[in-house]
Order: structure tokens, then C-alpha cells, then sequence
């Protein structure tokens, strides 16, 4: 549920002017705005789950995504249902200026490119249908001029190769980017997963990630019983994943309505990894490594 200060759970990922959530819950709208961010670059919208508390903010979205004047088509990924769900909430949001396109999720992991971005569904174990994502941004090798040189690769190539582009020249001859550059440098990744017990593969996709989010649900040990009731995670499981996938940075998430305090658990936590106990609004930008 919502609380004074403490919205519905969303994240945010921007890169190369293109735009991607991660759920929408109920209050989306008004944190996107105390960070004066406007709705209209929003090209995919991903969804972990249909509990209300991820998707209750959609139809009110894709309202100000319309009234913001965007006729591009937006992408929509989820588990299977993904259609149904949307189209019962548009309910109150049937007329838009845009195509949905939908991308329903049916296998165990399962890989899509959106742009810049590179996204990895994987299943996780909640009461319902429930995917975690890692969100990669790859990066080219360098590119090697000598290289070029020595396969006499008119210099009016290089650019686009160096960007990817496979050329055919007048002669017929035909070149590839592998011809001039070195092997791919490490990208970026962020690894992002709630609402589920612990389960092999979210450490297999937060290895080394340069920020993992998961959530925090319960810090009382004696809630215990509950998470496994309710397919949730406990702080100190969370934190032992992270422990065990080493990722850069790691952030808590999606607490309990009862946790009005979450970081008061952070010395007990620290023992097992360093977390950090994220509140709204917080925002990290990731570079890549720089390299000689």
C-alpha cells in the first residue's frame, strides 16, 4: 500500500534518449514528476507481475504518455496474460494516440532488445506468474586502425563500421565490423527482482551487475513464516544473494507497509553485504569503466 512519502513500486531507466519501466504502481506519475521527468520518452514499460501494487498506475500513464502528444508505438513486456490485463485497465483509458505492442513471456528466461537496451526475463517463485529483469547495455570493442590499414579498408568505412554497419563496397567486396574491432569491453547491467523467495537464478543474473535492486520485504527474523507463506524475501536472504553474486552495489526495494524504518536493520544486514536501504526518488547514473 501507499504510504506519506513512499509510492508504489517503479523503476526508471534511461539511456540514449530512450526511456524504460520497469512496473507501475500507483503513485508512478508524481515521483516521475518531483524528478521533472516527462512521461513522452517512455518507448517500454515492463512488468514483473499483475499484482495491483505493479501495475495500478498504468492506465492514469499511458493517459499523460497521450496527452504529452507521443504517437509512437510503446512496447509492453510481461508475463503470459499480459493483454488481458492491459486491455481490462484500459477500460478507462481506451482512446490513445499510440500502438501498444504487446510481448508476452513464456519461457523460463527469456531475451529481448529494446534499442539500447539488452533484457533478460527470468522466472522467479512468487504466489503468481513473476519475472525478475537484467537490463544490459553493451559496449563495442575498440577500434583498431592498424587493423584497418593492414586489410586496406578505405578510410570511408571506418566510421560506420566502427558503429556496426557491414558495408558493401562498388567493388563487391564486402566488410564486417569484426574485421577492425577488438573484443567487446563490459557493458553496463542492472539487475532488478521482487516479490519472490530465494531461487538460483537472481544470483546467476545479478553476478557482477553494476546495481542490483531487490526487495527488502521483511527485516524482523520472526517474520520468517510469513515471506515463505507469502513467496516474499526476507533482508537477510536478499543480502546473502548479494553476498554470493558480488554485484558492484546493491539496493533494497519493495518493504513491507510495516517496515516504516527499513535501514534501522542495517548493521545486521552489513554483516552479510553492504546494502543499501533505497527510499524514493533515489537515482544512480552508470558509466562505463574507463579504459586505456
Amino acid at each position: 500500500m501507499p504510504l506519506p512519502n513512499r509510492w508504489l513500486t517503479s523503476l526508471m531507466l534511461r539511456c540514449s534518449g530512450s526511456n524504460m519501466l520497469i512496473d507501475c504502481g500507483e503513485g508512478t506519475q508524481i515521483a516521475m514528476k518531483e524528478k521533472s521527468w516527462s512521461p513522452k520518452p517512455i518507448d517500454l514499460i515492463c512488468f514483473t507481475h499483475f499484482h495491483a501494487d505493479h501495475i495500478s498506475g498504468l492506465p492514469g500513464m499511458l493517459l499523460s504518455i497521450g496527452n504529452a502528444e507521443r504517437t509512437e508505438p510503446i512496447h509492453l513486456v510481461g508475463p503470459k496474460g499480459l493483454k488481458r490485463v492491459v486491455d481490462g485497465l484500459r477500460i478507462v483509458a481506451p482512446e490513445l494516440p499510440f500502438e501498444i505492442i504487446y510481448h508476452e513471456l513464456e519461457e523460463s528466461v527469456q531475451q529481448l532488445e529494446f534499442g539500447p537496451f539488452v533484457i533478460d526475463a527470468f522466472k522467479v517463485n512468487h504466489k503468481v506468474i513473476c519475472y525478475g529483469y537484467k537490463i544490459s547495455i553493451r559496449r563495442l570493442g575498440k577500434f583498431d586502425a592498424a587493423k584497418a590499414k593492414e586489410q586496406n579498408i578505405p578510410l570511408k568505412y571506418w566510421n560506420k563500421l566502427q558503429h556496426g554497419e557491414t558495408i558493401t563496397a562498388e567493388d563487391g567486396i564486402i566488410y564486417t565490423p569484426d574485421m577492425v574491432m577488438g573484443a567487446a569491453r563490459r557493458g553496463l547491467s542492472v539487475t532488478y527482482c521482487t516479490d519472490t523467495r530465494p531461487t538460483p537464478v537472481i544470483t546467476e543474473m545479478a553476478t557482477d551487475a553494476d546495481l542490483f535492486i531487490c526487495e527488502g520485504m521483511y527485516g524482523e527474523r520472526d517474520k520468517l513464516e510469513n515471506a515463505k507463506k507469502n513467496k516474499h524475501m526476507m533482508m537477510y536472504e536478499a543480502a546473502a544473494i548479494g553476498a554470493e553474486a558480488k554485484p558492484r552495489e546493491m539496493w533494497f526495494t519493495h518493504y513491507s507497509p510495516s517496515e516504516m524504518r527499513p535501514d534501522i536493520y542495517k548493521d545486521d544486514i552489513w554483516k552479510i553485504f553492504p546494502v543499501k536501504f533505497a527510499r524514493d526518488g533515489w537515482t544512480k547514473d552508470l558509466t562505463f569503466d574507463d579504459e586505456e
